[in-house]
């Protein structure tokens, strides 16, 4: 191979990954002094011309004319007699540049000069993508699925750019297929040996916020701030919205007529059902608004140890835990306190940790998990409901039920 119109024979890489043409410049010097490196032991005698408007390159050693019999260091002396066979008038101590042709490399030094750079440019490229992504991370992204796998799924982005959308990253009800197009947030980008492995989750409370502010203008703008986000992806969220204008109500702007505003939210979240929460500093009130659409008789605080009982009406119970606790957990992550409900009129009731000498620990605490931390609030529950409710089987049920309805009766 020649050395005129090298850097052509490269360009299928400057246009596919869309490397300008001093860049590709500088990193074939870099290969090919690699090569001068390996075959003279020294590239430090040599200059390297690279013309990148006519796409050609000449590489020149220079060295020190030397007495025929005073040759030390080959690639830093010429003999006289070698010399005056490029120059017929050099003298001893004179400099002399002579060009190297990339076939004085040898075949197979050329060949691993071709694989150098190849693996050069791709590096450069990947370094780029690592960049680009990492500053998009907590961005919402779109990109199309390309490969469905039992773990991941593999998105494409318009620029060819591979996305994995781990199977524990998506919503439970996601269901994509081929060409489809998906939005989630970069949640991770790590170089993997050369190469950037970029993570996209649908699950990450930080997607629900960032749709709140694609979807809603106000949220968008700064008037309302998003303070708290708490999910059960595919099931139910609790967002804390505050304004610092008192003329916005900031529940009203993010939820709008008839819930229009936030339908394309659910919607977007597999009908994730989304309570948007105004935000104060008031904890009570605060614990209080996040326990809605149960109505709260009282509330004690525990600050230091972060525990709060709260006192409802028995028919409001129910409401306050929620289908499978959730509505409970999530008002505990929202808030940052452990939520203790307690009815009205159950003076007379006796908690579960009482029990610890019939009812294993671990059994008191799948109860206490959904909200169930009383023998009545147990017992008042449907045993198909506490199936569902629970990781209790119903044998297991049964068996406290029969426990507790004894205490009861003595």
């Amino acid at each position: 191979m020649e050395n005129i119109a090298l850097i052509d024979s490269f360009s299928e890489f400057k246009d596919d990954k869309l490397i300008d043409r001093v860049t590709l410049m500088a990193i074939l010097e870099d290969v090919l002094r690699n090569a001068l490196k390996k075959k003279y032991g020294d590239d430090d005698n040599f200059d390297i011309i690279i013309n990148p408007d006519k796409g050609d390159l000449e590489i020149w050693r220079n060295r020190i004319v030397v007495a025929d019999d005073e040759v030390e260091e080959p690639n830093q002396e010429i003999a006289l007699s070698e010399a005056q066979k490029i120059e017929p008038d050099f003298e001893v101590g004179e400099d002399v540049a002579e060009e190297v042709k990339l076939v004085d490399l040898g075949r197979r030094s050329i060949l691993a000069l071709r694989q150098n750079l190849i693996s050069k440019i791709h590096e450069h490229d990947n370094t780029n993508i690592y960049k680009q992504f990492k500053e998009l991370e907590g961005e919402i992204y779109s990109a199309e699925v390309h490969h469905i796998r039992h773990r991941a799924i593999i998105l494409l982005d318009d620029e060819g750019n591979e996305i994995i959308l781990p199977k524990d990253k998506q919503i439970p009800s996601d269901f994509f297929r081929k060409g489809e197009n998906v939005r989630g947030i970069i949640e991770s980008v790590e170089l993997k040996g050369n190469k950037p492995a970029i993570i996209m989750s649908r699950t990450a409370p930080a997607f629900l916020e960032k749709l709140f502010e694609q979807e809603i203008p106000e949220v968008f703008d700064g008037l309302i701030t998003i303070k708290n986000v708490v999910r059960i992806p595919g099931e139910k969220a609790k967002v804390a919205v505050d304004s610092y204008d008192d003329r916005i109500d900031p529940v009203g702007a993010c939820v709008g007529m008839k819930g229009s505003r936030i339908h394309g939210i659910v919607r977007e979240l597999g009908n994730e059902n989304i309570d948007v929460i105004n935000y104060t500093n008031n904890l009570q009130l605060f614990i209080t608004r996040s326990l809605s659409p149960a109505r709260v008789t009282s509330i004690k605080l525990d600050e230091e140890n972060k525990r709060a009982e709260v006192l409802l009406k028995p028919e409001e119970v129910s409401k306050a835990i929620g289908r499978g606790g959730h509505n409970i957990r999530l008002a505990g992550k929202l808030t940052g306190y452990e939520i203790d409900v307690f009815r009205e009129g159950a003076e007379e009731d006796v908690e579960l940790s009482e029990f610890s000498d019939e009812i294993e620990g671990w059994i008191i605490e799948e109860f206490s998990k959904v909200g169930l931390d009383t023998a009545k609030s147990v017992l008042e529950q449907d045993v198909n409901d506490l199936v569902k409710r629970t990781d209790l089987e119903e044998v297991t049920i049964l068996d406290v039920l029969r426990i507790l309805k004894e205490e009861f009766e003595e």
